[in-house]
């Protein structure tokens, strides 16, 4: 890989811990850090790559899946974890960070564009039962990466990017039927389809169907449920979904979703579609 290509690679995708890598081969960011700093280490160093080539760690929300090792990244590795007041608000106050935040904060607005290393960067609101949950749109390298990872219902904001997105990281958390068939307790099935909850396979694929452009390359269906979900299960329902639509699945975009605890290839985002 060379210095000139943006790489993305998920190192963990649900609800046991999500961590992404978005960069190049020397350098890069990372969204979230629900996984722990060790084996975050590890996969970084599959890609020639270590702490030390790390811009700083991009929060989504609150929640443990998603900060589980950002105290240790920020107090002890010493990158800078970037996130809003309320989520950082409620990063302090999650027991499930041992090492609280003191130095390592960095504060952003959602909506207002800021920089890193040559990446622009926007935020906007997602409907979610953290104490905030934001989105990230990222452009570098003529690129524009979108980055949902938890949404009980989408808005406008969050269309209005994908019109304009090269490439999708987007939550298809579960089949609705296996999750009012399956053993979870109704409190839990109803937070979960509440519009603060999560997105299901179909909501994902209509919203995916409804947006989609001829410049929207590469989709990857993140924080896929372990007990309500398969990634033939969503990958399958968001191509039948795309394709009654006459929107082609690896001719118009690519599709595949991100496994829960090993990490994904290395994937290079360009303006073509990605071929398996």
């Amino acid at each position: 890989m060379e210095d000139n290509q943006l790489i993305f690679r998920s190192f963990a995708s649900g609800s046991s811990g999500n961590c992404y890598f978005l960069g190049t081969s020397t350098w890069g960011i990372l969204i979230d850090a629900g996984i722990s700093a060790r084996t975050i280490q590890k996969d970084l160093r599959e890609m020639g790559l270590d702490y030390a080539n790390i811009m700083g760690v991009l929060v989504t929300h609150d929640h443990a899946d998603h900060i589980r090792a950002v105290g240790t990244l920020g107090e002890r590795v010493h990158l800078p974890i970037y996130s809003t007041i309320n989520i950082h608000n409620g990063i302090d106050r999650n027991y499930g960070v041992r090492e609280k935040l003191r130095t390592s904060q960095r504060y952003f607005e959602k909506g207002v564009e800021w920089e890193l290393n040559g990446m622009k960067i926007n935020t906007f609101g997602v409907s979610h039962d953290s104490t905030e949950c934001v989105g990230y749109v990222i452009d570098f390298m003529n690129q524009r990466i979108l980055i949902v990872t938890d949404c009980g219902q989408p808005n406008e904001e969050m269309e209005t990017y994908l019109r304009t997105a090269n490439h999708v990281i987007i939550e298809a958390n579960h089949d609705e039927q296996m999750l009012l068939n399956g053993p979870y307790p109704t409190y839990l099935k109803e937070r979960i389809l509440s519009p603060k909850g999560h997105q299901s396979n179909v909501t994902c694929g209509q919203l995916l169907a409804k947006n989609w452009h001829t410049e929207m390359r590469n989709v990857f269906l993140c924080h896929l449920s372990h007990e309500n979900n398969e990634p033939e299960t969503a990958l399958n329902t968001i191509k039948d979904i795309l394709l009654d639509e006459g929107i082609m699945p690896g001719e118009d975009v690519f599709v595949t979703p991100l496994e829960r605890t090993k990490p994904s290839p290395a994937y290079i985002l360009n303006n073509q579609v990605i071929k398996q």
